[in-house]
């Protein structure tokens, strides 16, 4: 996905500062934007094709985590619990609007599956959102809510979850695999530390 990046970044009326792949925006402006465009089109009579196209694009997206979760895991999630690096829908808000965070914690809960959740300002927001509830327990410190866990899970790409302790991060986890919603982290460099790693768009390594 990298690669698609710098191919279509190196267009100057395109360029590289948001095109980066990852599990969906959400957010008050941009979605809600979005669907303005295709209620305009369609109050003219005409098929804003490619704007829907981005619209179920997001939607998708924000369910490829859970796709990956249960993949890793066979599909049995009942029982499991899942830390949470992350649940404003971007950096530096408590926003939660249409935040990839929910729909990726409301399935693993359908699923059976618990979460503990940390993210730096959206605590509060997560609690008046969700209130209390026995699968979800919001957390002090990343590091708490690696507690039990079974994997980790990057759902906003906050700077404080750039440069882990990956060693801890393994010895923590019940299975030593992070899935990546942001792709904040190096595959390589995760799994020299001894994790399995699922990013966004980023395949799998080749076995020799």
């Amino acid at each position: 996905i990298e690669q698609v990046r710098v191919g279509i970044g190196s267009d100057p009326r395109i360029g590289y500062s948001f095109i980066y792949p990852g599990c969906g925006y959400g957010g008050s402006c941009f979605p809600k934007d979005v669907h303005a465009l295709i209620r305009s089109a369609e109050e003219i009579g005409y098929d804003a094709e490619l704007v829907r196209a981005v619209d179920n694009v997001n939607n998708r997206q924000k369910h490829s985590l859970f796709h990956k979760i249960s993949s890793h895991f066979d599909g049995k999630l009942k029982g499991r619990t899942l830390a949470l690096w992350g649940l404003a829908f971007k950096p530096n808000t408590d926003d939660m609007r249409e935040a990839p965070s929910r729909v990726l914690m409301e399935a693993l809960w359908e699923a059976g599956a618990k979460v503990r959740a940390y993210d730096p300002q959206s605590m509060a927001e997560t609690a008046r959102v969700y209130g209390t509830r026995p699968d979800l327990t919001l957390c002090a410190s990343a590091e708490e809510a690696l507690a039990g866990a079974d994997a980790l899970v990057i759902v906003t790409e906050w700077q404080e979850f750039r440069s882990p302790d990956f060693d801890d991060i393994r010895d923590r986890l019940r299975h030593p695999v992070i899935f990546d919603g942001r792709n904040i982290y190096d595959p390589a460099l995760v799994r020299s530390f001894g994790l399995k790693y699922h990013g966004i768009g980023r395949g799998e390594p080749l076995v020799t």
